[in-house]
């Protein structure tokens, strides 16, 4: 629930959500995948500052044994690393952020593949996450071709089609596309996108945003152009 109300944008009732869940969490384990999602939650709020701390704290509490770690402890850490990069190159902190992303990348290869738990998709994690994750923080540093020099070197067909991370990594793909201006091709990926996931993309201020650039010195739009605006209600 506190997952779906952050994806909403409903924050307060989030926070109270996820809250709550912290308090009744039956293992650390539990408690460290709501940690997870209550970082998302602050980073969207914008609390850069509370989210490093937050996601810092708790990976340190959580933090297994290499050697003898299973795949769910091995996910846990790695997610709060991986929220603890993201937050710390949004905060103009690089060298936090690749400390963090590397030692998620050590829990990744640890777990020998893709972790994906049944009925629980938020502690999917493993080597696919950790390079779609370093691509994002690319973007966020203004680094397009870096983007898509890592892009590459994921195999996206193995991901679900339906998968949050994969669709919210192929807008950072558009995005970068859209910085070098292939403005073609960054419209291809959102139509992939809108075709893989079309309820989850009309939530997505990011791609209306992306859209937006490209849409942005054009006269006239083509029937698809249309159509996207529509799907992901953007007004032109």
């Amino acid at each position: 629930m506190g997952w779906l109300l952050t994806q909403t944008r409903q924050f307060d009732a989030a926070d109270v959500a996820l809250s709550r869940a912290l308090d009744e969490a039956s293992d650390r384990l539990d408690a460290a995948a709501t940690v997870n999602t209550l970082a998302w939650l602050r980073m969207r709020q914008g609390d850069l500052a509370g989210t490093i701390a937050l996601a810092s704290t708790w990976a340190d509490e959580v933090e297994p044994r290499i050697s003898r770690a299973t795949m769910a402890e091995l996910s846990a850490w790695g997610w709060l690393l991986v929220r603890l990069s993201t937050a710390a190159v949004r905060n103009a902190q690089p060298g936090d952020a690749e400390d963090a992303i590397r030692l998620a990348r050590t829990a990744a290869v640890a777990m020998g593949g893709e972790y994906s738990p049944p009925r629980d998709f938020l502690r999917a994690f493993g080597p696919l996450t950790v390079a779609m994750k370093r691509a994002e923080n690319a973007m966020v540093e203004e680094r397009p071709d870096r983007v898509l020099a890592l892009s590459g070197a994921i195999p996206l067909d193995d991901l679900r089609p339906t998968s949050n991370n994969r669709n919210r990594h192929l807008l950072d793909v558009a995005h970068a596309r859209v910085k070098l201006r292939q403005h073609a091709e960054a419209f291809d990926v959102l139509r992939r996108v809108q075709s893989d996931a079309p309820e989850w993309i009309t939530t997505q201020r990011y791609a209306r945003d992306i859209f937006g650039q490209i849409i942005s010195r054009r006269r006239t739009l083509t029937s698809d152009m249309r159509e996207m605006a529509a799907s992901i209600r953007l007004e032109y």
